[in-house]
């Protein structure tokens, strides 16, 4: 009779700090409940594309109105304190935002070319995006572990999506089990930082070890250690990047373009937030492991790059590397490097997808031919793309004048910063390597056509969608614009950092 008379005490919720992540949510039920009651009438494609649409656009909306509340009041915590609304969380789920809508475009004519399933399609990208929306702004390790779980499920199944290719097949079977291994992992660091800390909480761990000396450090910092096992595998970091090349190059193209961009997003969304608040007291500890990572990672990336003779399997060679410049901002634990973190995956993104987009368009039914040979003459056959995809190689090797070049220098800069000298000078060298690459693919468009090439014959008169253009128009313009005037974006992430800074340094 007590106990019935007991108060009920629930969390308090602030539905605004995770209404994008439900908006996303509800979309994505919405689209499968359309394509049950619906089943195979025609007007089930369009519907899907509406309520996808609306979903997104939606939650664009309450994103701009969260940055502006953060701007206004600060920082705020809800569910128990397991999700924290900050700058840092709305800048990145912005930044996953704007890589779903495009491979989403991009997908449009791809899903229409393979005859492949519509709304199952978008459903799977949409699930995927709101796991990554939750992972920009948890606050607790098992609340980032569910978000890990909601974000790869699907992205399992959409690089399995094409169950017509064999490669496909292949990318979704090699994700899952080696995928499955990391969760695992990560789990068990969870369970090994409680068992030190006493609590899973972000900001509580933080403000544990701030208070207390632990005598004996083997299990928080093994814990540690499985932790940015289980996150590396998500950012492709060495050595846990071995599934990157074959994933990447058998998954239908925009799903590639869909993990390269977003799916880096909130793993590295996770890993700064981790590492920057819950364990910046002991960064002594795992900075020379991040260290490590980050030098592993440019160098087999970057060599990687030049023994690929298929773009696909270039790019994610190229994926590899660009992970080790995040790393690198990581590594300096300061407030710089958060920032040259944020915008680098804002630009990187812009850069990737729409390397992919031009993939997509330029592959022929199957999706499976994607050789740097059959490049040979796209300038002159087709000039717009052609000169599009040298841009976006020129800005991923880091040329001045485009994004890719103020993205290293802030990485750079933030290194230098933080005395790093030696990881700078790795850093520097992997740039002039994996240049070579980048020119590798764009000497190859440029130079004189090859008629006889088939793959060349087939995309001389090949139709670009109007979704395509426009993802096409955007990728170029910004990573132009994020070269010539960057002013505007490096200062949004610098106030994505600054705004709720106490957070950031775990100062509750």
């Amino acid at each position: 009779m007590i106990a019935a008379l007991a108060p009920i005490t629930t969390p308090s919720v602030d539905w605004l700090a995770i209404a994008p992540e439900v908006t996303i949510g509800v979309t994505a039920v919405l689209v499968v409940l359309a394509r049950a009651l619906l089943r195979r009438r025609p007007e089930v494609t369009p519907i899907a594309y509406v309520i996808t649409a609306i979903g997104i656009i939606t939650a664009a909306v309450l994103l701009v109105v969260q940055w502006n509340d953060v701007q206004d009041h600060g920082p705020t915590r809800t569910m128990a304190g397991m999700v924290r609304l900050d700058g840092f969380g709305v800048f990145l789920g912005i930044v996953v935002l704007i890589a779903t809508t495009m491979a989403i475009l991009v997908a449009v004519a791809y899903l229409r070319r393979e005859d492949l399933e519509v709304p199952e399609y978008l459903a799977l990208m949409l699930f995927s995006a709101m796991g990554m929306l939750t992972m920009t702004t948890a606050n607790d390790l098992i609340v980032v572990f569910i978000a890990l779980e909601i974000l790869s499920i699907p992205l399992y199944v959409l690089a399995a999506f094409d169950r017509n290719r064999l490669r496909s097949q292949e990318a979704g079977i090699k994700y899952f089990v080696l995928g499955a291994f990391s969760s695992a992992i990560f789990l068990y660091g969870i369970a090994l930082v409680y068992g030190a800390t006493g609590t899973t909480s972000i900001s509580g761990i933080a403000i544990f070890l701030r208070g207390n000396v632990l005598f004996e450090q083997g299990t928080l910092v093994a814990g540690l250690a499985l932790l940015l096992v289980g996150l590396g595998f998500k950012v492709a970091a060495v050595p846990f990047h071995m599934w990157t090349p074959d994933v990447y190059q058998g998954a239908p193209s925009p799903v590639t373009a869909f993990m390269a961009s977003a799916t880096k997003a909130a793993g590295f969304a996770a890993l700064l937030r981790i590492f920057g608040v819950a364990f910046l007291n002991y960064r002594t500890d795992w900075q020379p492991i991040v260290w490590a990572l980050a030098a592993l990672t440019l160098i087999v990336g970057s060599i990687g790059m030049l023994l690929q003779v298929d773009l696909k399997r270039l790019l994610a060679y190229s994926s590899i590397a660009h992970a080790g410049y995040v790393l690198m901002a990581l590594q300096t634990a300061s407030p710089r490097g958060r920032e040259a973190a944020l915008f680098y995956l804002f630009v990187y993104t812009f850069m990737v997808v729409g390397s992919f987009a031009i993939i997509t368009v330029l592959s022929m039914k199957g999706d499976d031919d994607h050789s740097i040979a059959g490049l040979k003459g796209l300038a002159f056959r087709r000039p717009v793309l052609g000169t599009l995809l040298v841009l976006f190689m020129l800005g991923q090797a880091g040329i001045p004048l485009t994004g890719g070049f103020i993205a290293k220098l802030e990485v750079f800069e933030a290194t230098a910063n933080a005395g790093e000298y030696v990881l700078l000078a790795i850093g520097a060298v992997a740039t002039v390597i994996a240049a070579f690459g980048y020119l590798r693919v764009a000497m190859s468009v440029a130079s004189s056509p090859e008629d006889e090439h088939p793959v060349a014959e087939g995309i001389v008169h090949r139709k670009v969608d109007i979704a395509t253009w426009l993802v096409l128009a955007v990728c170029g313009g910004m990573t132009l614009a994020l070269g010539v005037t960057p002013s505007v974006f490096v200062h949004w992430a610098r106030d994505a950092t600054l705004i709720g800074a106490h957070a950031l340094i775990g100062i509750l």
